[in-house]
């Protein structure tokens, strides 16, 4: 299988490049590799401009969709596996009559042939109804460094819109309330014929009484007023990967509002906020903690308690610890996002001595009595430096 090529490659667009810049990008292409173009060229060729149609159409769905652009911006391709199910990042699933219609304004058929940019999808001209999206909702939720660190599902509560229980969406009080559009004869659509670029064209527009419903209510629901929409108050349980971090975004397929006619949910997107951990500090997937030790213990060695995601952790040290050394507890920092990463990080254990400020009449006897000592005089020409210079950039 052939790798995919970088999306902004494939549009020929630096990742600078602005919205504007990419839809006249994606123009240029789909009306160089558009099939439809090609059905007087051999096999190959028709072969080349299908693949390079659908490769520029993919790339330009995802730049040209904010979340979506993001999530490739930060992830590359992988951003599309992270997930599935409840939480997903997802960049498949475009539509194609949806991205050539904004990128070209209405439906065109170029000559008899039929270029047709409802690909896949009902001819232009044909009755051709309007499919709603519902609007998605975003909220976030606060997670701790624990639930980060082994995954969990979260309820969050919100309002949207569900289909009208009286009219059951339609709205309209009864089904024979909703009646043939007249002016469009129930296609959706009015017709236009236009001279082009590749000669007569046909151009197909929405119809303007009915908005491309094809159907008008006379009777409308009065529960809803006609949109066959009310708002409610409800509860959703998202499932949140291990790993995740701060600003990123979970998405919940299909639990956005309800469209308008039966049309498709739209999306949850629940951004992550970590709260702050009273003793671990997080560096991507590492975790930082810093120990404060007395100079005895530094001097004599001992053994002390590290606070870990999944409980505390034993460390000894040895006698003659310096202030600044760093122990690495390795993989007992944060998991990749569902795999994407260099694995499990690290948990990093700085210690630091505290030097007492006051000292009684004996002990500062006892200090200096010792103090010309050369064990007590360090040495920066060899080992000792070599500590210094390994760990200072640590923290």
């Amino acid at each position: 299988m052939a790798q995919k090529r970088d999306y902004y490659e494939v549009l020929g667009v630096t990742k600078s490049a602005s919205a504007d810049e990419i839809k006249a990008a994606y123009r240029k292409l789909a009306l160089k590799w558009h099939p439809d173009r090609w059905v007087n060229g051999t096999d190959a060729e028709k072969k080349t401009a299908e693949d390079n149609f659908k490769e520029a159409t993919e790339a330009y769905s995802v730049l040209s969709d904010p979340d979506k652009k993001a999530r490739y911006d930060q992830f590359g391709f992988a951003g599309d596996q992270m997930g599935g199910g409840d939480g997903s990042y997802d960049f498949g699933g475009f539509d194609l009559n949806d991205i050539l219609r904004n990128v070209f304004g209405g439906s065109f058929n170029f000559g008899s042939g039929g270029f047709d940019f409802g690909f896949g999808g009902s001819q232009s001209g044909q009755t051709q109804q309007r499919t709603y999206r519902g609007r998605d909702i975003r909220t976030s939720i606060k997670l701790t460094l624990e639930e980060i660190a082994t995954g969990c599902e979260k309820e969050v509560t919100i309002e949207r819109n569900r289909p009208c229980p009286d009219c059951q969406g339609k709205g309209a009080k009864n089904a024979s309330d909703i009646k043939t559009c007249p002016s469009c004869n129930g296609r959706g659509q009015t017709q236009r014929v236009v001279n082009s670029l590749f000669g007569r064209a046909v151009s197909y527009e929405t119809c303007s009484q009915c908005g491309g419903e094809g159907t008008i209510i006379t009777n409308p629901c009065r529960r809803c007023n006609g949109t066959g929409l009310e708002r409610r108050r409800e509860t959703v349980r998202v499932k949140i990967p291990a790993g995740v971090e701060e600003g990123m975004q979970v998405t919940v397929r299909g639990e956005g509002h309800s469209a308008i006619r039966g049309g498709t949910n739209g999306d949850l997107l629940v951004v992550i906020k970590e709260e702050t951990h009273p003793n671990l500090r997080r560096d991507g997937n590492n975790l930082f903690y810093t120990r404060i030790i007395s100079v005895m213990d530094a001097m004599l060695g001992c053994e002390i308690s590290v606070p870990c995601l999944d409980g505390s952790y034993k460390v000894k040290l040895d006698a003659g610890t310096q202030s600044g050394t760093v122990v690495k507890l390795r993989g007992k920092g944060l998991p990749a996002v569902q795999g994407y990463g260099r694995g499990t990080g690290d948990l990093y254990v700085k210690i630091l001595v505290w030097i007492p400020r006051k000292l009684s009449r004996s002990e500062k006897e006892m200090m200096e009595s010792i103090r010309n000592n050369t064990t007590f005089t360090p040495d920066l020409s060899r080992d000792d430096k070599a500590i210094f210079d390994k760990e200072k950039n640590i923290f």
